[in-house]
């Protein structure tokens, strides 16, 4: 499948230690993967004690043969909070400020912290995962892990070909 429009739906990467990712890195990265993006904060309870069984159901559709990419969509309050939580979790993340904003109003999740610069129509608060269709990076699952914790990996469409980049 081509990857040109879905590549184009996301803004510029960052690797786990915070250096810009390439156009081209980032096709070889998410080739063949599942690809999500994971809206979260370090300071957020509900995000630090979700993210082991995020973990788990990466690693485990790994081993299935359905290898997962998780995108990292910060609202944690500066780079090196951002730096940190990406290196430990292995993670892309999108830039923290103007970039992960963006991505936060066009898929309506955020931070009940953030509801004054962000405003209050949002869908769901963090933690939320949106699982992207290799299409054109379109939202093919929105899972709510805010309300339905590690429950809400069970609506990943691990078997759909249209979520394989």
């Amino acid at each position: 499948m081509s990857q040109c429009a879905a590549l184009g739906s996301l803004p510029s990467l960052k690797t786990s230690d915070g250096s810009a990712m390439k156009a081209e890195e980032l096709a070889g990265e998410l080739k063949g993967k599942r690809v999500a993006l994971y809206f979260a904060a370090g300071w957020c309870p509900m995000c630090t004690s979700f993210e082991p069984s995020l973990l788990k159901f990466r690693e485990a559709a790994g081993s299935a043969g359905k290898d997962v990419e998780i995108i990292y969509v910060p609202s944690d309050r500066s780079e090196e909070d951002v730096i940190k939580r990406t290196t430990a979790m292995g993670m892309l993340s999108v830039p923290i400020g103007k970039d992960a904003d963006e991505m936060k109003k066009k898929h309506k999740i955020w931070a009940g912290s953030e509801c004054m610069k962000l405003g209050m129509g949002r869908r769901s608060g963090v933690p939320a995962l949106v699982v992207l269709d290799s299409k054109n990076g379109g939202e093919m699952a929105f899972l709510p892990a805010e309300s339905k914790g590690a429950g809400a990996l069970g609506s990943w469409p691990l078997d759909d070909d249209g979520c394989v980049w």
